[in-house]
């Protein structure tokens, strides 16, 4: 069970379309904020991390709900078009003035649902479907689970990925904070299959997420990085492997979508996957859309650009973020660009103890 997978032989960023060795592209933000991430400390001590661990019961997990939708934030943007909530819910008949991110300027009217369903027809895809072939994604993928300030016991997903410090997970900004409030009692469960943990439970040490994210929870900039503590003295990607992680890439291109989707009609008891040809969206956000008709308790799960469906690899791309209620079909995940870049470089190079 705790074999020494290697699924990566190097550390890697994609920046701009050309490899570069980690910790060599340095990230620039033009949003007017600190392009540094903000991080906080999940946990302080060996003691601390034994009572998070002995928190998450078996019942405890299997009755966690998946995180609830967001108050909706309409004003308070960093930058960008008025940005979209995790799981946002939006009236199917609204008609939205935007600036598309291709727009150049040009302001222009455009009813949500109609350009919705036009981008999805030109989409194939495959829209919610349990993942059966194994491969890498069964280990470094997983299910998270944690305490929101107002006391519920909440779920999301995330992936473990190659770093320095061989102890990073990649999720959603709204799985590691939200309205204000970080949560706690936070752990990752690599393999989660029908309530058993085939590589056990790792408690978080550091979290770190976008200071737009962190100042404003702009949609735009959903995204996450949390740092977990070694387990019985081994690193995470030491027992399970870990995943590429790519930025600033083309739009518009191949995606595999997966997550722990624990709202009906799913229960958060099997890995889901979605496949397709990702598009931008043009109603409220800069994200790219997919076809997917995962749900709440997916959101943080990873979206892999040049996924082999063999040997389950791919390189991170993007994560489940949010999606329209006049549009269920239809997931949404942000831009990896390069405040996605500066979270990771700083969690791969936080110590994990």
């Amino acid at each position: 069970m705790h074999r020494r997978v290697a699924l990566l032989s190097a550390v890697a960023l994609t920046v701009a379309g050309a490899l570069v060795p980690a910790g060599a592209a340095q990230a620039r933000s033009g949003t007017g904020l600190d392009p540094r991430p903000v991080r906080w400390s999940a946990t302080d001590s060996s003691a601390e991390r034994r009572n998070v661990l002995q928190y998450w019961t078996q019942q405890r997990t299997l009755a966690a709900q998946p995180l609830d939708t967001p108050t909706p934030r309409r004003g308070n943007r960093s930058s960008g078009p008025t940005q979209g909530t995790p799981w946002a819910t939006r009236g199917a008949s609204a008609t939205i003035t935007q600036r598309p991110w291709t727009s150049g300027g040009a302001t222009r009217v455009q009813t949500a649902s109609a350009s919705t369903a036009q981008q999805g027809a030109r989409v194939p895809n495959s829209p919610g479907l349990r993942w059966t072939d194994g491969g890498a994604v069964v280990r470094t993928t997983g299910r998270v689970f944690f305490t929101t300030a107002e006391g519920g016991n909440a779920s999301c997903s995330g992936t473990a990925v190659t770093s320095a410090n061989e102890s990073v997970v990649m999720t959603a900004g709204h799985c590691v904070k939200i309205d204000g409030a970080a949560h706690r009692n936070w752990v990752f469960i690599p393999g989660f299959d029908n309530g058993r943990r085939p590589f056990g439970t790792w408690v978080a040490s550091r979290m770190l997420t976008t200071q737009q994210w962190n100042a404003n929870e702009d949609i735009n900039f959903d995204i996450a990085a949390v740092v977990v503590a070694p387990l019985q003295g081994r690193t995470l990607t030491d027992v399970v492997g870990g995943q590429g992680v790519a930025f600033n890439q083309p739009r518009q291109r191949q995606m595999f979508s997966f997550g722990y989707p624990a709202a009906a009609p799913f229960d958060g008891s099997r890995l889901i996957y979605c496949s397709g040809r990702a598009f931008n969206d043009t109603v409220q956000t800069r994200d790219q859309g997919l076809r997917c008709n995962m749900t709440g308790g997916a959101s943080g799960g990873p979206w892999f650009q040049g996924f082999n469906e063999s040997t389950g690899l791919g390189w991170l791309n993007s994560v489940n973020s949010f999606k329209y209620d006049f549009a269920p079909d239809f997931m949404f995940g942000p831009f990896f660009g390069n405040e996605a870049m500066a979270v990771y470089q700083a969690a791969q190079n936080t110590n994990a103890t």
